[in-house]
């Protein structure tokens, strides 16, 4: 039988709910979890950054080269970036203006709604894809020619990470 064990959901001085051990075990876990998708983000712009500086290449920055590198081939309008997963940042069309002015996108106003942007990559725009994409690449064969993960551990958690974003959607959308 699982023990009781109190966990304090605040510093409010309230009493602290209880909860069996065995969820406690779980919310440890998932708070830890939690905190590793924290870190690995920063640590992914961080990666991203490194190798522009060793590159480099100085005229962008990490959040902006992810955005290309997402972007790709596509088309898309400032607020497709979001809906479609490209960016998750808050500041979207600084980041775009950006990259317009240094001449790694093109813009041109939609022709149904001219209040939209439709965006692309440029030549430059892609040979940051490239360049992105190469580390990506040279990432995912150290990883599995070391034995650091394998294919079958990367789909797993991706399944895991998955059903997390589901459940988040659907809690999001449930408060509206």
């Amino acid at each position: 039988m699982a023990t009781q064990t109190a966990i304090r959901q605040g510093t409010n001085g309230s009493a602290a709910p209880t909860i069996s051990g065995d969820t406690a075990a779980f919310l440890h876990g998932y708070l830890e979890s939690l905190a590793i998708i924290e870190r690995l983000h920063r640590l992914l712009l961080d990666v991203v950054k490194d190798e522009f500086e060793r590159l480099r290449i100085i005229d962008i920055n990490s959040v902006q080269a992810l955005l290309l590198y997402n972007i790709g081939e596509n088309v898309v309008t400032a607020g497709e970036l979001k809906s479609r997963g490209y960016y998750q940042g808050s500041n979207v069309s600084y980041n775009l203006k950006k990259l317009v002015e240094a001449g790694y996108m093109h813009h041109q106003k939609c022709e149904v709604d001219r209040r939209a942007v439709r965006v692309r990559l440029t030549e430059k725009g892609r040979d940051v894809r490239q360049t992105v994409a190469e580390l990506f690449e040279r990432h995912a064969g150290v990883l599995n020619d070391k034995g650091i993960v394998d294919s079958e551990e990367v789909d797993e958690t991706n399944n895991v990470m998955r059903r997390i974003e589901r459940f988040w959607t659907d809690q999001i959308r449930f408060i509206y």
